[in-house]
């Protein structure tokens, strides 16, 4: 017989993977009549593929919606089974990255790991932003700047004071820099796109 903790936990991570692997960039794609993103650019289902269509409404409303998920996941648990967070962390990236409707090739959890962050604690999710945005800014570098920010994550959790926190986030951005391995390649190269870029 299953260890009530452990089917709770089980159950929170099920629902949590569930909500994460709503795929809304390829949703919004498609009903904005841009197509199947996944024959699109990187063929990613993130806000950063669906800016390659010329949408940029359809962008922000992916990033906005991919941030949410991550940030409804961790908060509903909290109300609910409060002592699962990072549970729902780690599974509702998981299912953002590896959708079961898409044969597991999703995206690569930036805006949903953010959105994760700022529920964890808001000092965590602003400097996730700060980051972001920062290094958005400098570089023009979608990846580098997601990156960037993953890493700057649990960093923040630290700094802080939020060990378990830190503990749960730092799994999640080597998750984030594995998924990215084929964009620090063309780092190292020179030859990552920059956003706004001519193709």
């Amino acid at each position: 017989m299953i260890d009530k903790t452990l089917q709770l936990a089980l159950v929170v991570a099920g629902l949590a993977y569930l909500l994460g692997s709503i795929p809304f960039g390829l949703i919004l794609a498609r009903l904005g009549g841009a197509g199947d993103l996944r024959a699109i650019g990187s063929g990613n289902i993130g806000a950063t593929n669906v800016l390659r269509t010329g949408r940029k409404g359809l962008a922000a409303a992916t990033l906005l919606l991919d941030l949410a998920k991550g940030a409804t996941a961790v908060c509903v648990v909290r109300a609910l089974w409060p002592g699962y967070e990072h549970v729902a962390a780690g599974a509702v990236v998981i299912g953002h990255c590896y959708p079961v409707w898409l044969r597991f090739r999703g995206g690569k959890g930036v805006a949903t790991l953010m959105g994760v962050s700022l529920a964890l604690a808001w000092p965590i999710g602003l400097a996730y932003a700060v980051v972001w945005l920062g290094m958005l800014a400098i570089t023009r570098i979608s990846s580098l700047s997601g990156i960037s920010a993953a890493v700057a994550a649990p960093l923040a959790a630290l700094a802080i004071g939020h060990v378990n926190d830190a503990r749960a986030l730092w799994p999640l951005a080597v998750l984030v820099l594995w998924l990215h391995r084929a964009n620090i390649a063309r780092l190292r190269a020179g030859t990552e796109p920059r956003v706004g870029a001519p193709k």
